[in-house]
């Protein structure tokens, strides 16, 4: 370009020939990919040659992404199980051709095995791609580091004027790409700057990410542009991270309109590859037609044999997006399910410690394949948290389907769970204020990360003490998504006649009418609020001859301005009377028995983070559970059981022949409790 810029204003040339010089150009530019940055990750370790790992790399990168590359602006593939799983991504710019896109597929492929050999994660930036491997997952997680500034050369001088415009047109062209999903997280625009002429805009993100991670990574983004890592004065700048980049410039750099999507979306296959760019109909049949029948008729003789192989033939899990281990490291790893390495008993089977051959430690839950429900949770446990990445989510590294057996691997949390600290004198003695002030923000910012802020909307419908888990910093991770329910992005409730979950967290209207929604997890929320502040169990607080649960003891303290009684005693001098307040309220604010009267969990957020907000007024609270239930039946049903197709299921292991007690929606005994 600034070839053709020199030529043609020094010397005197007939149009055709400077249109012929253009092509030659533009073609050139076009066919020979231009790099632009790579990162090793020289942080990561390293596999070495001939290794599963490469063989699982190299297959991946020249076979799996490539030959997709063809026919899709962006997919992502997972190759290899446990050690040695390699993850990657490709992403074409969001307006350049089929052929551009796969000849840079093409050769990044070749440049990132050159420039990284060895590691085990790096990324590469083409002007037209990028391409990503891991061994660790990172498909729809946002990241925005390591962060480069690429900029031109030729000096520009940014008046006031000049960077308004840049940015009302980057925050245009933002609102674009994440209002628009047919456009796959890619937007672009020019504007006209007197003086400058014509200034050249785009942003993408990887098309995984929800619309707001992918608004705080472009807006990051073009925050950069003035910041110390990009000189000033350029006449074009582009920042690159793994989730998004960002550029302008005083050219045109763009091929072909953004590329729509096709009318109907194409189902994922079984190595998780997600196209989402259809090719034409000639060019298909042209061009894939030979290869697809072959691929078709080798995919069947597999499935096949396959299918002989299995003992159930169901196919469990439908994503391949995280590794499938080997029962038999499993069983290495926890001595064969050794009763001594048993950390507990959940509804639906045991949960064991182990410890896999690199030491690394792990939790495996271990489901019957004969039990229904648990086959049930499995798929629903392993369709979401597949899908979900946050800091205060529990890490699902992969599952085993084989035999009778269903496996979840979890990361080990050494700290367990949050009800054995906090309703254990001796173990709560550990938890101050500060750590436990600590548990509930992060708790906030896990449920958060789930109604608002993930490529999913999500309802956990089981928040409870016991799925809340420690790591060994005591940060919590939410745990035991089997019960979780997805949401439509507008949808705001759902009903059941089938309700699951634990009484004493169960929101009323979602007890007896099955109506849940993110206010059922808000109030699930507020009761274990309540619950870290007074390290009192509200399925187990009785107050004999005053009948108060835990929610209405908290409201009659609160309203008779007593509210730090409520406090655990074991918390001494290490609290800020304030905060304590604070959390009381917010806690009641969040059993509201109307749920419109509860508040969204970020209203939680900003009011646990700021003192000087000021907080709405609560009132009474949903739950009087004492004036109605008499103390025989108190110690009949256990509050804290889970609740499972309106049958309660006590915290130890409930065998199929044991009895239990029916309530149904519309149980006059349930609509005693919930109701003043």
């Amino acid at each position: 370009m600034l070839l053709l810029q020199v030529l043609s204003t020094s010397v005197s040339f007939p149009p055709f020939v400077l249109s012929f010089l253009a092509f030659v150009t533009l073609h050139s530019l076009v066919t020979a990919q231009m790099h632009i940055k790579t990162s090793c990750q020289d942080n990561t370790f390293s596999y070495t040659a001939g290794s599963r790992f490469e063989k699982n790399l190299d297959s991946l990168l020249h076979t799996t992404l490539s030959i997709y590359g063809g026919g899709s602006i962006s997919a992502d593939a997972k190759k290899g199980s446990y050690p040695d799983e390699v993850y990657g991504l490709f992403l074409c710019r969001g307006d350049v051709s089929e052929k551009t896109c796969q000849d840079c597929i093409d050769a990044a492929t070749d440049k990132i095995l050159s420039d990284c050999q060895f590691k085990k994660e790096a990324i590469i930036w083409y002007d037209e791609c990028l391409i990503r491997y891991s061994n660790k997952s990172f498909v729809s997680t946002l990241e925005i580091t390591p962060v480069f500034c690429v900029y031109n050369s030729l000096d520009l001088t940014e008046s006031k004027k000049f960077l308004k415009i840049r940015r009302d047109m980057f925050d245009n062209i933002i609102d674009q790409a994440i209002n628009n999903p047919d456009n796959h997280m890619y937007a672009k625009a020019d504007v006209n700057i007197t003086g400058v002429g014509n200034l050249y805009g785009m942003v993408q993100c990887t098309p995984e990410l929800s619309p707001l991670e992918c608004q705080n990574c472009l807006t990051s983004g073009v925050a950069n542009f003035d910041t110390a890592l990009c000189p000033d004065g350029k006449r074009g700048k582009r920042i690159l991270t793994p989730s998004c980049n960002t550029r302008y410039e005083v050219y045109p750099f763009s091929e072909n309109p953004p590329i729509q999507s096709p009318d109907s979306s194409n189902s994922t296959d079984n190595i998780g590859i997600r196209k989402t760019r259809g090719k034409t109909l000639v060019t298909a049949i042209s061009a894939i037609l030979p290869t697809t029948l072959v691929i078709v008729l080798i995919g069947c003789c597999i499935c096949y044999y396959n299918r002989k192989k299995r003992i159930e033939g169901e196919s469990i899990v439908e994503s391949d997006r995280f590794p499938l281990i080997q029962l038999d490291l499993i069983q290495t790893a926890t001595q064969q399910f050794s009763p001594k390495n048993k950390l507990g008993e959940g509804g639906f089977g045991p949960v064991y410690k182990g410890t896999l051959v690199d030491g690394k430690e792990i939790a495996v839950k271990r489901l019957s394949r004969n039990s229904c429900q648990g086959l049930q949770e499995f798929k629903a446990e392993v369709t979401l948290i597949a899908k979900l990445q946050h800091n205060n989510l529990v890490n699902l590294l992969g599952c085993c389907l084989e035999g009778e057996e269903l496996l979840l691997v979890y990361d080990y949390m050494p700290n367990k769970s949050l009800d054995v600290h906090l309703f254990d004198t001796t173990s709560g003695a550990h938890l101050d204020w500060k750590t436990r002030l600590s548990i509930i923000n992060g708790i906030a910012r896990g449920i958060l990360y789930l109604h608002e802020d993930s490529r999913l909307r999500i309802i956990h419908r089981d928040l409870k003490a016991s799925n809340i888990l420690l790591d060994s910093d005591m940060h919590p991770k939410i745990s035991d998504f089997g019960l979780a329910r997805i949401f439509g992005r507008n949808q705001i409730e759902d009903n059941t006649n089938r309700v699951v979950g634990t009484y004493g967290y169960m929101a009323p209207e979602y007890a007896v009418e099955g109506i849940f929604s993110v206010k059922s997890d808000v109030f699930s929320f507020g009761v274990l609020l309540l619950e870290i502040v007074s390290g009192r169990k509200n399925s187990r607080f009785y107050l004999t001859g005053y009948g108060h649960s835990l929610l209405t003891y908290a409201w009659k303290l609160w309203s008779a301005g007593q509210g730090l009684e409520l406090m655990d005693p074991l918390l001494l001098d290490t609290y800020l009377e304030t905060e304590v307040l604070n959390c009381i309220q917010i806690g009641l604010l969040c059993v509201q028995e109307d749920p419109a009267d509860r508040p969204t969990m970020s209203s939680v957020i900003r009011m646990l983070g700021s003192y000087a907000m000021p907080i709405p007024q609560p009132t009474e609270p949903a739950f009087s559970l004492g004036r109605v239930v008499p103390f025989s039946q108190q110690k009949t049903i256990e509050l804290g059981s889970s609740v499972i197709d309106g049958q309660v299921v006590t915290s130890s292991y409930v065998k199929p022949d044991d009895t239990v007690s029916p309530l149904t929606i519309g149980n006059p005994f349930l609509s005693n409790i919930f109701t003043r």
